[in-house]
């Protein structure tokens, strides 16, 4: 089935999820700052929450440079978490504690555009997450935000993470489609560019606000893209949903 309004036989749109789909700072912000309050420690979360995301990369790094196995996201911001923690000066955690707060990523909030679009979509396309994060915390995720995904593909699946090209070629080959047939969808033009190597479509959904008001990222879309959407809903107007 052709798309009529951009001419592409897309069957399917898998997307990145973290700052695409959730709004994971001010998820993982408000959940630290009940902790705190439980807990009795003040301190500067939206700081925290920069501090553990910014450990995101690195970590997945040590996975894809073999310096670990292959390693689940969970357990990866496990991790993490002990040296954030170091780093701001917080202690008296036990492990399950510690479990706990790791699980806050299961809990992000959509942006408020995500599940109407995503509905929408679903009518026409196939849609998956094609995050880093692993299955349960995705399929929790979905759970926990109203996200009406047909199933969950992503690194955990094809044991590579973005933005490895095995990542993507892996969600293509279970699908059963061609790889022009799948469109990617992110707020990160590293992730769409990584993706179109191995010939998926791509969508470019910007969200300015993932990184707090303060740090705006470069709204200027590269022109290989196929389309540039304001949001979700945005994005299935186009696509004909």
């Amino acid at each position: 089935m052709a798309d009529s309004a951009l001419g592409l036989d897309v069957r399917a749109c898998i997307f990145d999820v973290f700052g695409t789909v959730v709004d994971w700072r001010s998820s993982i912000i408000e959940q630290c700052a009940n902790m705190g309050r439980i807990k009795g420690i003040e301190r500067d979360w939206g700081a925290f929450a920069d501090a553990w995301r910014g450990k995101y990369r690195p970590y997945m790094d040590k996975v894809r440079n073999g310096d670990l196995p292959w390693t689940n996201l969970d357990a990866l911001h496990r991790m993490s978490l002990d040296d954030v923690l170091d780093e701001f000066e917080i202690s008296g955690f036990s492990d399950d504690e510690k479990m706990e707060v790791t699980y806050f990523w299961h809990n992000l909030r959509p942006w408020a555009d995500s599940v109407p679009g995503l509905y929408r979509l679903k009518n026409r396309f196939i849609i998956s997450p094609m995050s880093n994060g692993n299955i349960a915390l995705m399929t929790n995720m979905a759970k926990n935000g109203g996200m009406p995904w047909d199933c969950i593909l992503g690194a955990e699946v094809a044991q590579h993470y973005k933005p490895d090209p095995e990542s993507y070629g892996t969600a293509v080959k279970l699908l059963g489609l061609k790889a022009e047939q799948v469109m990617m969808v992110a707020a990160h033009q590293g992730d769409l560019l990584a993706s179109a190597k191995v010939g998926l479509r791509t969508a470019f959904v910007p969200r300015p606000r993932e990184h707090g008001p303060d740090r705006t990222p470069d709204p200027t879309p590269d022109p290989s893209f196929n389309v540039v959407v304001e949001n979700f809903v945005d994005l299935a107007g186009k696509l004909g949903a």
